[in-house]
């Protein structure tokens, strides 16, 4: 079991976050402070140290260095989110914003405890089946064709300190290749800093991404290292770069071809080393023919491009990933292992995937939450079968072993019929399953062990013409 040292000075939050933990199968110990933390524990026992940033008396970075080689994750308020940059120059292992998202607590804790000495292991396939990297805050997964290929430039693009552009749809994965790449180039052990363009106010981004001196403007009250000083030899990860406005573009551009930037207010120009990555779901070519992107910065972020692939595209790999982050989901909220039924894989294999992985690892874990038994079906996942859908499943199982299919879920629901099914189509055996146990069944309970939604049950009803049971008079 992991041992966690929290310090932070505010019971409710320090009460809260212990509670987080110990649910989640953690030893906790806390304190209030620095000195109370150094006075009443050996630091170097701790697997992880969580410390707020401000804390009375001394700064929670002081327990970096007093650490050792335990990791200290800093928790800050949002609107000291860059002093947590300064944090990360200074040796801490991450930072996450107050109030917390308990989820993102729990997969930053996760990363840091199991994951951070792993590395990534992004090759491309020789001489085996597959490629697979395990799905965490950094990996992937994929057999098909377009990943195993995105897999290969990721491989030769990360020896180099070449810009790279990612285009891919939202949820796809643009940020972890970007990780990948970071991972396995020179880089690797230096800072990569990871920017939401999209997230940040317009009137803030320049100072963000390039610092400011003090008095350049209303409330600098101080002068600030930027996120691209901050990334100084390792990585800057922008993403939603399409978003970002013209004026922070044209100094962008100067960042990538003279290597250096000058801080919001300063007349002073700064050599720096980092590596830019940039992602983005829009078509930024578009963009630059109506002039809401430059196009000279276009030219100059196009020097390496990746497309990561739409999970509509990647075929059963979409089953892989499911099933990955099913493991993951169970362990994480304390489920027994589940399992997909059948029917559930069919339609993730069918369903478009509008939102691609981030999607679909929210539909599991909403089935995971909604779980009443050890099977989960469409249902649970809250995908409903669409009549074409439907059709294309039917259609598929035609040529693979209906027979087998039916049997199998005769014998999973308990039909008392299960031994006559040999010779039955799925539509045979869904009307005799349904005429079977609707005395004894709710539409809600025959559609679960069916593994479909009650609106599928009802489209089904109709198209065999399967009759429902008339109600019972008072």
């Amino acid at each position: 079991m992991s041992q966690i040292l929290i310090v932070e000075d505010e019971p409710i939050i320090r009460a809260a976050l212990r509670k987080l933990l110990e649910k989640n199968s953690y030893d906790v110990s806390d304190a209030g402070s620095v000195d109370e933390a150094l006075s009443q524990y050996d630091l170097s026992a701790f697997n992880l140290i969580i410390s707020d940033l401000r804390l009375p008396g001394a700064p929670g970075t002081d327990l970096i260095e007093r650490a050792g080689k335990t990791p200290v994750l800093i928790m800050t308020s949002y609107a000291s989110l860059r002093s947590a940059v300064d944090a990360m120059k200074m040796g801490a292992v991450d930072y996450i914003a107050k109030p917390f998202d308990h989820d993102e607590m729990l997969n930053s804790v996760d990363h840091i405890l199991n994951h951070r000495q792993t590395g990534i292991s992004v090759q491309p396939a020789v001489n085996t089946d597959s490629h697979k990297a395990s799905i965490d805050d950094h990996d992937m997964i994929g057999d098909c064709q377009p990943m195993q290929e995105l897999f290969r430039r990721i491989n030769r693009v990360a020896r180099t300190d070449a810009t790279v552009l990612i285009q891919g749809e939202s949820g796809t994965g643009k940020e972890l290749a970007a990780k990948a790449i970071h991972q396995q180039s020179q880089r690797a052990h230096s800072p990569m800093i990871c920017v939401n363009c999209a997230a940040i106010p317009e009137s803030l981004i320049e100072s963000e991404l390039f610092g400011h001196e003090k008095g350049a403007f209303t409330g600098a009250t101080s002068g600030r290292n930027g996120l691209i000083e901050a990334a100084h030899g390792g990585t800057l990860f922008l993403d939603e770069i399409g978003e970002l406005p013209l004026e922070a573009q044209a100094r962008l551009l100067r960042f990538l071809q003279e290597g250096e930037i000058r801080r919001v207010g300063s007349v002073q120009s700064k050599q720096v080393d980092v590596r830019l990555i940039a992602a983005t779901h829009r078509n930024l070519k578009q963009l630059a023919k109506i002039s809401e992107f430059r196009e000279d910065l276009y030219y100059r972020l196009y020097v390496m491009e990746l497309r990561i692939p739409p999970l509509r595209e990647r075929g059963k790999d979409i089953i892989e990933i499911a099933r990955t982050l099913l493991s993951r989901a169970c362990q994480r909220l304390g489920n027994d292992q589940l399992a997909f039924s059948q029917s559930a894989l069919d339609v993730m294999l069918q369903y478009p995937w509008p939102g691609n992985v981030r999607e679909l690892e929210n539909a599991i874990e909403r089935a995971v939450i909604l779980a009443d038994d050890q099977l989960l079906g469409p249902d649970q996942l809250g995908l409903d079968l669409e009549p074409d859908t439907l059709a294309s499943i039917e259609q598929r199982f035609a040529g693979q072993n209906d027979v087998t299919h039916a049997t199998t879920l005769a014998d999973t629901n308990g039909s008392r019929n299960s031994g006559s099914q040999a010779g039955l189509s799925l539509d045979d055996y869904f009307q005799r399953f349904v005429l079977d146990n609707q005395d004894q069944m709710s539409e809600t309970e025959l559609a679960k062990k069916l593994g479909v939604s009650r609106k599928c049950l009802w489209e089904r009803r109709q198209k065999l013409g399967i009759p429902r049971r008339p109600k019972k008079q008072a």
